[in-house]
């Protein structure tokens, strides 16, 4: 599967926010906050066209994309599936994006990042109900319960995240975090301010409605 491999710190810069693609660095020294090469990134420096109509929606597809980690064929695939769900298709697609296992893994603040997440459930370190999984895009449900491997809590890197997210404050209403067992479980489907993604999920339907 084809998959992005270059600077991260690049995503971020073309979308002009926070993607929170590299863990810790994304909290306390990223280049947005610190005012160092905000331009978007390419050899045009400086140059901003005016931003038309369908590039507003485009740029939104591609954040809430670049932050999952999909590639175009996947994200297509969710927004499918959000569509023939019951409610409204945007926040259908940003809480079936929240609730990948993967993703659920990193706001446990058992991993870094998103890419570590990934990693941890790809190498089969990751366990639900007491059952290996090791597919990043498996949909946790309510009642799920997520922990990690008993080899891999003694990670460093494991170590490191799980500190980073205490220090951060306290875990989302819909998570119930274990931080001492490197497990928790999903209490309820998170609301639409209790999901991650800072993107304007109206402006998705609409660029994949035309």
């Amino acid at each position: 599967m084809s998959r992005y491999i270059g600077p991260v710190c690049r995503l971020c810069r073309r979308e002009s926010t926070k993607l929170f693609l590299k863990g810790d660095k994304c909290y306390n020294a990223c280049t947005l906050d610190k005012g160092i090469r905000k331009a978007v990134p390419g050899m045009h420096v400086g140059r901003r066209p005016k931003t038309s109509e369908y590039a507003k929606r485009l740029r939104e597809k591609q954040k809430a994309k670049r932050i999952a980690g999909l590639t175009e064929q996947q994200f297509r695939h969710y927004f499918r599936r959000a569509q023939i769900m019951p409610g409204l298709t945007g926040e259908n697609l940003l809480r079936l994006l929240e609730t990948r296992l993967d993703n659920v893994v990193r706001r446990m603040g058992l991993a870094l990042s998103e890419p570590h997440a990934r990693q941890l459930v790809l190498h089969g370190h990751v366990q639900v109900n007491d059952r290996r999984v090791d597919i990043p895009s498996y949909g946790v449900q309510p009642g799920d319960r997520i922990t990690l491997s008993e080899p891999i809590r003694q990670n460093a890197a494991v170590q490191q995240a799980v500190q980073s997210a205490q220090k951060r404050g306290p875990m989302p209403s819909w998570l119930e975090v274990n931080p001492t067992h490197a497990s928790g479980k999903m209490r309820s489907w998170p609301t639409r301010e209790e999901i991650s993604y800072p993107v304007d999920e109206q402006l998705i339907v609409e660029l994949y409605s035309k």
